[in-house]
């Protein structure tokens, strides 16, 4: 696979445009409509690589709960401790004298993964958060040992 550029022309209503030039404005200097068109097919194929059921995934769930609910944290301390080897980190803020924010790292395969987080989401005390997956896996290209994932080498 080449790293070569190729051009290829988009058709889109002239309201549909003009919204997106305003993502690509408030992206910054560095960006134009072709490399936010990357971003955008970069972040769908992850999508739908982290849709995929057996693949191998990272993931950030974010919780906020109230610590003051009944064993609210010792419950989360259980889940957490019997998925040991899916759980990476874990970073605890103390929003206010009752509020506090969790961000989990998460790695396994995606399904496992989702579970993971729907049991923690569905904790009785958890008040909301949301999982966020992308893949870490780089194929290798058949006989060339190059990498191909996206395009790199």
């Amino acid at each position: 696979m080449s790293n070569d550029l190729m051009r290829f022309s988009v058709a889109m209503p002239e309201d549909l445009l003009i919204r997106f030039d305003r993502l690509v404005a408030r992206r910054g200097l560095a960006k134009n409509r072709s490399e936010v068109v990357r971003d955008l097919v970069r972040d769908a194929l992850v999508e739908d690589d982290c849709a995929m059921p057996g693949v191998e995934v990272m993931g950030t769930l974010t919780i906020v709960f109230d610590h003051h609910a009944s064993d609210l944290q010792e419950k989360l301390h259980a889940i957490q401790h019997d998925c040991f080897d899916s759980i990476v980190s874990a970073m605890h803020v103390h929003v206010d004298e009752h509020t506090c924010l969790e961000v989990i790292v998460l790695r396994g395969e995606t399904g496992f993964v989702q579970d993971l987080a729907n049991l923690i989401l569905g904790t009785k005390g958890v008040q909301n958060g949301k999982l966020v997956l992308t893949t870490t896996s780089r194929e290798c290209d058949k006989g060339t040992g190059h990498l191909s994932h996206y395009g790199e080498k």
